[in-house]
């Protein structure tokens, strides 16, 4: 039936479902996911077919020479905006609609949700230009529009991952942007992963799980030339196949000569995904105008076109000084300038240590964390905030004068931070307070505060060696197996009362004597989690995330021996993080010609 209606016998399990219709995946079905996890199966039987849009489908041969339509691979129909838009439009009728009609309701649906993802992509003149932050307003203001929009980074170096409600590992940066555009975090969204275990070596994590360690010569001389750009094209297709429009993200600078015929994170995304670009200057670094000068000037001229506007972001100061210096920018280059962001306090999530301030957070209350050279996961500090403490990194024994608590963070390395605290002598200094004030470790902190690490297999150090650690929980570490745990948490504390929410990311097993710190709900029901000593102070525990609820903020901090008065504030740290993307992308609304963005997005490079 290539050129006519639907047969009757489709059209009848079609009027059944449009009857019942009930929006979202069918994880009952033999055939799930027969398209995407987490698809409309809602209308199984297209009311389209066969819609023969090639943009969708196309006809095969089937064993008997005939001619038939295909659309085996088409993800339109199972969007969850799309399926509930046709639903409304198509009658439950005992016969099938005429084709005029269902191509009207195919038009009318494509106008509002397109066939195909419009990307734009934000690149940056340098690491830290801002695009993280202007890529997510992006996002909340195509969210405000109404158009079903997703983050996209092909390729990111973070030691400040997250993990999906699927399970995949995925930088937080690109977790945030999922927040900003209003949908849930994907793997797909930030396909390689690469997380430094040394100066040349990182952990490569594809499609959100660990692939394996590569050096700079195998990343760059085999990886991003063959897999690795197949690897982001099967997560571009994806994307492009289940959105309205995609708001890409570079990564540190477009024109890297060294390694612009093989880099996969900038313009050969950009190529890939056919996206105008946006490049991002950072005005508080000095030299603004010769940065975006230069790297646009140091990209061949077929990449130097795919450039279709500038931002001036972190402006300091009234931006109309710089007027004189936008007219001659864009009379040199031909690229307008579409605005100048201001500078705007946020407590939103940095996205690297090198964002870390000394300080971070307001009051007299300090709360010392351990400053370790692979620190991850930072942002599970960030909530403190919210209780009027002031968050400072430490590097050195002295500077743990006067802290009120101790938090050792998370580590892509527990031996050789583990080895870095005894060099310092911040591990004597550590275990001196023990008792005096309160002492947590996450993840790799957690691993740290038990009596030792252990490591047949030389997944974190040399093979078969055992490290002292603090020894100020009754716990043992192995790393067995090079498999990471990756999931999301919820629970309660095992003392007192208040939920738990995070999630677990880590290599390695520990093996606890000591009272759990938390009770979370698995599958098979209720299971402690963590460690807590007897006398309360030294805690434990792999769920990063733990203090974005306040029960546990307020139970840490109760035990912090301190005279200075608080006020413990009440806040799910997940409504201060939504409160800031508002206001980030209030801030980039009302100073960026968004018309002019919109434009370039609709025009693509055509």
């Amino acid at each position: 039936m290539p050129g006519g209606g639907s047969t009757d016998e489709h059209w009848h399990k079609v009027e059944a479902e449009l009857r019942e219709y009930r929006s979202g995946p069918n994880e009952e079905c033999p055939y799930y996911n027969c398209h995407f996890e987490g698809q409309d199966c809602s209308l199984c039987f297209c009311p389209l077919y066969p819609c023969l849009d090639g943009a969708l489908g196309k006809m095969v041969l089937t064993k008997k020479g005939t001619e038939v339509w295909s659309c085996e691979d088409c993800y339109w129909i199972h969007r969850n905006d799309v399926a509930s838009e046709i639903a409304k439009r198509v009658p439950a009728t005992s016969a099938p609609p005429a084709r005029e009609f269902l191509d009207g309701v195919k038009g009318e649906v494509a106008s509002i949700h397109g066939l195909s993802a419009l990307p734009i992509m934000v690149l940056g003149t340098t690491s830290g230009a801002g695009k993280s932050l202007i890529t997510a307003a992006l996002c909340r203001l195509f969210s405000d529009m109404g158009l079903n929009v997703a983050p996209f980074k092909s390729q990111n170096m973070s030691l400040n991952s997250t993990v999906t409600p699927r399970g995949g590992e995925i930088s937080r940066a690109q977790a945030l942007q999922a927040v900003a555009a209003r949908t849930e975090a994907d793997s797909r969204m930030n396909p390689i992963l690469l997380k430094p275990k040394k100066d040349d070596v990182s952990q490569v994590i594809v499609d959100g799980r660990p692939y394996r360690d590569m050096d700079v010569p195998t990343y760059y001389g085999e990886f991003t030339e063959g897999e690795g750009v197949e690897i982001v094209r099967r997560a571009w297709e994806f994307l492009r196949r289940t959105r309205d429009v995609v708001v890409i993200e570079g990564a540190g600078s477009p024109a890297e000569i060294n390694i612009s015929d093989r880099e996969i994170a900038n313009m050969r995304t950009a190529e890939i995904a056919r996206a105008p670009c946006l490049l991002v200057v950072n005005m508080e670094w000095g030299g603004a105008f010769a940065y975006a000068y230069g790297t646009i000037m140091l990209l061949p001229p077929e990449r130097r076109s795919m450039v279709k506007g500038i931002i001036l972001n972190n402006m300091h100061g009234d931006a109309d000084c710089l007027r004189p210096g936008i007219e001659e920018l864009e009379s040199r280059l031909g690229i307008p300038v579409l605005g100048v962001v201001p500078h705007v306090e946020h407590l939103l999530p940095d996205e690297d240590s090198q964002d870390l301030a000394k300080e971070k957070g307001a009051g007299t209350l300090r709360i010392g964390v351990i400053m370790l050279p692979r620190i991850s996961n930072f942002t599970d500090l960030d909530a403190l905030a919210l209780e009027g403490v002031k968050v400072v990194y430490v590097k050195e024994p002295r500077s743990l004068e006067g802290v009120g608590a101790i938090i050792i963070p998370g580590t892509k390395n527990s031996v050789a931070d583990l080895k870095w605290l005894r060099q310092t002598g911040l591990f004597d200094a550590i275990r001196e307070l023990r008792g005096k004030l309160p002492i947590l470790g996450i993840c790799g902190g957690y691993q740290m505060l038990g009596r030792e690490i252990i490591d047949q297999n030389g997944v974190e150090g040399d093979v078969g060696a055992t490290w002292e650690g603090l020894g100020l929980l009754d716990a043992t570490t192995r790393f067995e197996a090079y498999e990471k745990r990756t999931l999301q948490v919820t629970g309660r504390l095992a003392q007192g009362s208040g939920e738990v929410r995070g999630y677990e990311i880590h290599m390695g097993m520990s093996v606890s004597r000591e009272a759990p710190l938390f009770i979370l709900n698995e599958q098979e029901g209720e299971t402690g989690e963590g460690s807590v000593s007897a006398d309360g102070m030294v805690m434990g525990s792999y769920v990063h995330g733990l203090f974005d609820l306040p029960g546990f903020r307020t139970a840490f901090l109760a035990k912090v021996p301190s005279t200075v008065p608080r006020t413990a504030a009440a806040l799910d740290y997940d409504r201060s993080v939504e409160e800031g993307l508002d206001a980030v992308a209030a801030v980039v609304r009302s100073n960026v010609d968004m018309e002019r963005i919109v434009k370039i997005l609709r025009e693509g490079l055509d």
